[in-house]
């Protein structure tokens, strides 16, 4: 990211509305006195907003003005979470223990607040089953995620079998107690 802000003399502007060191609005003034009351309070002049008209600027330690900047630039990035959508497959015949290790993976995404798609992945006789069985399968594989969560999107038929798509939020288990 390259840094295009004006400092000082590299101010085109001939007229700026001014923010003194204090946060005081010094109004519109020349550049020049604008310069010079940056110059007595020993800071910088800092053209914070050049898009404006008469455009803003503010007298502010440089320094400080970047850090500021910054740190807001590293709380946005910080508050934009993306959440990932997590694929889980089981299939009918999936041990015990296998499906208790996709379970605990599964709370773990939900956990870190992404999005898991569990898929009843089924191949050759199996996709001709009941329909009322096979949701009970993949029903009985989401009584097993610990994590806190919420359907998406529910339980429906896609070319591999069968999928639901939960996320985090207050689980079916304790409102169903």
């Amino acid at each position: 990211m390259k840094d295009t802000t004006r400092i000082n003399q590299n101010i085109r502007a001939q007229e700026l509305r001014v923010i003194g060191a204090d946060g005081a609005n010094l109004g519109v003034i020349s550049r020049e006195e604008a310069l010079a009351h940056a110059e007595k309070a020993e800071l910088d002049l800092i053209e914070i907003s050049p898009d404006a008209r008469p455009p803003v600027a503010k007298i502010m330690d440089y320094g400080k003005f970047q850090y500021e900047l910054k740190k807001k630039q590293r709380e946005i990035k910080a508050k934009s979470h993306t959440t990932e959508t997590k694929t889980v497959q089981i299939k009918i015949g999936t041990g015990e223990h296998d499906l208790n290790l996709k379970a605990k993976r599964a709370s773990g995404w939900l956990g870190e607040g992404h999005r898991v798609k569990i898929d009843l992945f089924l191949w050759g006789r199996y996709k001709y089953m009941q329909f009322d069985f096979l949701k009970e399968r993949l029903e009985r594989f989401l009584y097993r995620i610990t994590e806190e969560y919420k359907v998406a999107d529910p339980i429906k038929k896609s070319p591999k079998g069968l999928t639901v798509v939960v996320e985090r939020g207050r689980s079916p288990k304790t409102e169903t107690q």
